[in-house]
């Protein structure tokens, strides 16, 4: 115990509980991110909001395309109207030709890298290998006027140049035609964003058709042209525009797509469209195609062709899926604002009864959570599909895995990486395809950011829901990772080797530790919702971001976003020493009269080892400080403290009559990332006590500090971050004393595991 005398002078003495530390290495973490954001303009403000000259392209499309059901083989033609915004004159555009990265020359398949296992897959000797047995890509057939001349065009792997007639000046617009054709690959054998699956048992295809257009590039005020290469993993930046598509497939299949279906009476049967004029008006889902209906069709299939018309006004892109397969649903969805939205579902019976249940409840809980924290969704309609592609976005339509067994039971890892798998690609509709980012360079600025609402809208279904992305513990393997294998959040999302933990897992994290830990959720939200009113329909980067949530809140996030988007450190925050003061009170005082100091080991064992010291031999030698007794006697310790404090003010008096108990403890940053310091007291009565620091407390010194606490009782064990909200990767450090946590191992015997399904089991029992 250690004495702290109040008085004109104060002394300390001091015992540590830990080693001592380095001292003064600063890291500078709250430095401004001057240097790393570009400056402000009249396009881009310093408040992260458009300039007061902010200007984005249009472009508008009229495709027709055929769907061969019969060779997999989508046959299109499309008039693209381009409108320039900009104050730039433009000599040629480049137009996105993202099927050819399937081309068996593709630099997809030239730098991709891997090694040979034991046992290896077909597929993933053709990836490693760079031998694709697929004929993909882009057959471009003609790039010409309106009237039919042909235009200058320059192929460059996945983007073609086409040379303009003449200079396209500011505010004038330029409308030329593509003619193309590609075909469609085996997505369960291919892999990849849209594709078919083959149904062997009833002989049908299911179709999820994306990227099948040549697609104008986008032209801003940061890159000019983004005509980076299209490889694989980055996806795709897009101008908004105006889309009238018409699509010619069987006639018995059911087409679901982007956009408003113009054509109802000439592709929906009378009892179809009763069923849709009923579920427009309906809270619950309406089936449209039933189950019995859908495996009717899958039996006769018919010889003709049917034209579906869809129309989608402002939207960046356009996809569709189709099959004489699927089942559909719909429900209206009413958004904050009063409109009304239609949430539906097309999925084959292998999706039942799953996708019957949850697709579309999904889609509309999506929605309204969403709208809550970002905008109220503008388009008029929102789909899920479920096929051959586990997880895609689209404006207004997704594709989406989640299948049960064949007997319909279905694991609880299923359902909700089904449920999961919804939310996260019809929120895309937000993030980007609203709030529209450029996904080739920047993944996390869609990725990281839908993640983050998707995780609480997942915890909006249910109070218990196993999200594996959002809460601070489950990036902690990530971060305490080797840094070999990773790279800062503001990475290209070429290069990322970690692509999931990177994009996804840790800015998600980073923004839920914005809002609970560091903002709170009143600020976070406001500003959140703010850069999403700011950027919708528009090109935010990341500084845009980065700027609009400091501007709404009031709050200097630049440590924040340093540490945790442009490096690769972690959080570990070390309690180091702890070290207990304590007022000089009576209590103090006296006893110190009863403490006695201990004897030495060497002092023990010549009790009998020493038959008699030479002063016991000769007690002539004695003097005063032989019989002297140099400790205090209780008179004395009181004596000397009532002196003691008559020599106080009244103030003074009073601080130690409250007994207060000061404790001194020292941090040290081992992980690098400075963070908010959460300390959990537990007192001798049990009772528990939470401070929260701001990490502003590193300010001075990114590396350790020391911070004096006073308690009103005495303190039996000091715990950090109590509830795990930081991401700290080593606990063991947490705490004061240490607490051992013991490391667990499981017994196991080498085999193949599928994952539980209690459903099957309990089926089987009753049978």
């Amino acid at each position: 115990m250690l004495l702290l005398i109040v008085g004109v002078f104060i002394s300390f003495a001091s015992q540590s509980a830990f080693a001592q530390r380095d001292k003064n290495i600063n890291r500078s973490y709250f430095k401004q991110l001057g240097e790393e954001l570009p400056t402000p303009n009249v396009y881009r403000a310093g408040s992260g909001a458009p300039g007061h000259q902010y200007w984005q392209q249009k472009v508008d499309y009229k495709i027709q395309l055929t769907l061969d059901d019969e060779k997999q083989r989508i046959t299109g033609q499309e008039t693209i109207t381009y409108h320039n915004n900009s104050p730039d004159v433009l000599d040629y555009f480049w137009v996105q030709l993202d099927q050819n990265m399937r081309a068996k020359d593709s630099d997809t398949y030239k730098t991709s890298t891997g090694t040979l296992n034991e046992k290896n897959t077909l597929r993933g000797i053709a990836y490693i290998t760079g031998n694709s047995d697929f004929e993909g890509g882009f057959n471009i057939e003609a790039v010409t006027t309106t009237d039919g001349k042909a235009l200058s065009h320059t192929i460059n792997r996945t983007m073609m140049r086409v040379d303009l007639p003449t200079s396209l000046k500011p505010n004038e617009k330029y409308s030329f035609q593509i003619k193309w054709n590609y075909n469609i690959q085996d997505q369960l054998k291919y892999g990849g964003r849209s594709g078919y699956e083959y149904f062997e048992k009833d002989g049908n295809y299911l179709y999820e058709i994306a990227q099948f257009f040549p697609r104008m590039a986008v032209y801003d005020d940061v890159n000019g042209w983004l005509h980076k290469q299209f490889l694989g993993r980055g996806e795709f930046a897009l101008e908004f525009g105006d889309y009238e598509v018409e699509m010619t497939v069987p006639a018995d299949h059911i087409l679901g797509a982007t956009g408003v279906l113009q054509n109802p009476d000439e592709v929906l049967t009378a009892t179809q469209k009763e069923r849709w004029e009923k579920a427009q008006s309906s809270d619950v889902p309406v089936v449209i195609v039933t189950q019995d209906e859908a495996t009717k069709a899958e039996k006769s299939k018919a010889k003709g062709t049917k034209t579906w018309k869809f129309k989608a006004d402002n939207v960046r892109d356009f996809a569709f899926a189709s099959s004489r397969k699927f089942i559909w649903d719909a429900m209206s969805v009413k958004m904050p604002n009063g409109k009304n939205v239609m949430a539906m579902s097309y999925y084959p019976k292998e999706g039942n009864p799953l996708w019957g249940q949850y697709s579309t409840e999904v889609v509309a809980h999506t929605l309204e959570v969403y709208s809550k924290h970002t905008i109220d969704y503008p388009y008029p309609v929102a789909i899920s599909v479920h096929g051959p592609v586990w997880g895609m976005e689209y404006p207004m339509i997704c594709f989406n895995g989640g299948r049960p067994e064949e007997d319909g039971t279905y694991s609880s890892r299923i359902k909700y990486a089904m449920i999961s798998v919804i939310i996260h690609e019809v929120g895309h509709n937000f993030f980007p395809m609203i709030i529209n980012s450029d996904e080739r360079h920047w993944t996390w600025m869609d990725e990281g950011l839908n993640t983050f609402m998707q995780f609480i809208t997942e915890q909006e279904w249910q109070r218990d829901y196993p999200s594996r992305r959002g809460d601070a513990k489950n990036i902690v393997d990530y971060m305490k990772g080797s840094k070999a294998g990773i790279m800062p959040i503001m990475t290209n999302s070429e290069s990322i080797p970690q692509f999931g933990n990177n994009a996804y897992g840790k800015p998600a994290t980073a923004l839920n530790i914005l809002r609970e830990t560091i903002m709170g959720r009143e600020l976070f939200d406001h500003a959140f919702k703010e850069y999403s009113k700011r950027w919708a329909f528009k090109h935010p980067k990341p500084a845009d971001f980065f700027r609009s949530m400091e501007d709404a809140s009031g709050t200097d996030l630049d440590w924040f976003w340093w540490g945790w988007f442009y490096t690769t450190d972690h959080v570990d925050i070390s309690i180091e020493d702890v070290t207990f003061f304590e007022p000089n009170s009576l209590s103090a005082a006296v006893e110190t009269t009863k403490e006695e100091e201990a004897l030495s080991i060497t002092q023990q064992r010549n009790k009998t080892a020493i038959a008699k010291t030479r002063l016991e031999r000769r007690p002539q030698l004695a003097d005063f400080y032989n019989s002297y007794d140099d400790r205090m006697t209780e008179a004395d310790a009181k004596r000397n403290y009532e002196d003691y404090l008559s020599g106080l003010t009244d103030e003074e008096r009073n601080f130690i009559k409250q007994n207060p108990y000061f404790y001194q403890i020292d941090f040290k940053n081992m992980g690098g990332l400075v963070m908010p310091v959460i300390i959990e007291f537990t007192y001798e009565d049990g009772s528990k006590e939470v401070q929260k620091i701001p990490a502003e407390v590193w300010r001075m010194n990114n590396e350790q500090f020391s911070k004096v606490f006073m308690t009103k009782k005495k303190v039996t064990s000091i715990l950090l971050d109590p509830e795990l909200e930081t991401a700290d990767t080593d606990t063991y450090n947490n705490s004061y004393p240490r607490i051992e946590v013991p490391t667990r191992f499981e017994l196991y015997r080498r085999g193949n595991y599928s994952s539980p399904n209690p459903m099957q089991m309990q089926k089987k029992k009753k049978n």
